[in-house]
């Protein structure tokens, strides 16, 4: 089963995430959004699972500095639309395992993919 977690290095999360699957030797890839960017494809398929309300954080830092107007009737093509342009709005971690995805990091839901 192949497993790859999306984010930022420099996310407390990830560093959490990583840890976690690290200390139970679960093997993985990291992708990093500033490093190697975000396509519109892997995020269409993102949505189409998981919907992009899950995906868009809105608590980001990034999220918040946006203009009122971009922040506001906000759909499926406009939210799509921030997250590439600004991949550190998607949520973290984005954990790809099998074809599942799993989105934020609760330890008792990785326990249950990653068995």
């Amino acid at each position: 089963m192949t497993i790859t977690m999306y984010g930022i290095t420099t996310c407390d999360t990830i560093k959490k995430a990583r840890v976690w699957l690290e200390s139970r030797n679960v093997a993985y890839r990291f992708h990093d959004y500033r490093a190697e960017g975000l396509d519109a494809k892997r995020l269409d398929g993102w949505v189409g699972k998981v919907g992009w309300e899950v995906l868009l954080n809105k608590a980001s830092t990034t999220f918040r500095e946006l203009p009122d107007g971009d922040k506001q009737s906000l759909d499926v093509k406009k939210a799509k639309a921030l997250m590439l342009a600004n991949p550190t709005m998607v949520k973290r971690p984005v954990l790809e395992v099998g074809d599942r995805i799993l989105v934020g990091f609760k330890p008792d839901v990785y326990q249950e993919a990653v068995k």
